[in-house]
């Protein structure tokens, strides 16, 4: 084999997102508003919870970092895809196509292994109310977060090593974003042995992290229902209301993404799905935990009051 056939490609060509000219302007526009809205709210969270002491909770502490993850997934992707609807060119250099994959990788896996630790939060508040500063102490918190963001690391340099250290038959790519799946059809000789370490990964990191969800929400109904107060439980119950929606929509999306049969060639309802996933569950997850909250609210408006009166 010979030495050129051993190097990375200098640029990938992207798939588009729509082949048709007429909606090219139509879906920048739309992708451009849908990501402002997504930096725009996740910031603002992240703003709120630094400077609201109200808020400096072990939930919202958590929150706080959601919104990291969510903006980090976002703007991994987006700006450059943004990019490539003004200058027309379906375009990413393989250096640029690594380092998206990794930081994507980092960032969505440590946003799937957040949502247990929250739950976990959530069954600590309701379950063991007493000693819920105690469990959940600073300490506890920085150790559950260090650890997710640690195995968020490592399998983005899992996979992102051994696919750009491998052979490239091709430079085209069937996705919009380096995907580390739609990548690995790219390889000549180990890409299939690629996409199943993948595909086992994501198995685990799915079916591991909902099922602690579950046993978590398990053991908080059973708690609920014990309760003798109707608005004790209803109390509960809403304090739950907002992670139990961010998690349904997160793990149902992904759940049709990964945990399914994978083809080199992604149907349109993938290439949707995919958008949904990556820039609009980012939007969603600030304004599902804003929404109705009246920490939040209340937050909004003194930390609003205090930027009034310092001017």
């Amino acid at each position: 084999m010979g030495r050129q056939n051993l190097t990375v490609p200098a640029t990938i060509i992207l798939r588009a997102v729509s082949s048709l000219p007429e909606l090219q302007l139509p879906l920048f526009f739309i992708f451009l508003v849908i990501y402002g809205l997504t930096a725009v709210g996740n910031l603002g969270m992240i703003i709120l919870t630094k400077l609201d002491s109200h808020l400096h909770t072990p939930m919202y502490f958590f929150i706080r970092h959601l919104a990291y993850m969510d903006l980090g997934d976002a703007t991994a992707i987006y700006p450059k895809m943004l990019l490539n609807f003004v200058t027309g060119e379906n375009i990413i250099s393989s250096h640029a196509c690594a380092v998206q994959m990794a930081f994507f990788i980092a960032f969505i896996v440590s946003e799937l292994f957040i949502l247990p630790a929250m739950a976990y939060d959530r069954y600590v508040a309701i379950c063991n109310p007493l000693l819920y500063s105690t469990i959940m102490s600073p300490r506890l918190c920085h150790v559950l977060l260090s650890i997710l963001y640690l195995y968020g690391v490592f399998q983005a340099l899992l996979f992102t090593s051994q696919i750009f250290t491998s052979t490239f038959c091709s430079n085209i790519l069937s996705h919009f974003y380096c995907d580390n799946i739609s990548v690995s059809f790219m390889l000549c000789s180990n890409g299939p042995d690629i996409a199943s370490l993948i595909n086992h990964f994501a198995i685990f990191n799915v079916t591991s992290t909902l099922l602690a969800v579950l046993l978590s929400y398990f053991m908080i109904v059973l708690a609920i229902c014990q309760m003798r107060s109707a608005e004790g439980r209803t109390k509960a119950f809403s304090t739950c209301a907002s992670h139990l929606t961010v998690v349904v929509v997160f793990f149902g999306t992904i759940f049709f993404m990964y945990v399914q049969p994978k083809s080199s060639q992604p149907s349109l309802i993938d290439m949707l799905s995919s958008v949904f996933y990556t820039l609009v569950v980012p939007m969603l997850n600030p304004l599902i935990y804003s929404i109705r909250n009246k920490e939040v609210k209340s937050a909004f408006y003194r930390v609003l009051w205090k930027f009034k009166v310092l001017i």
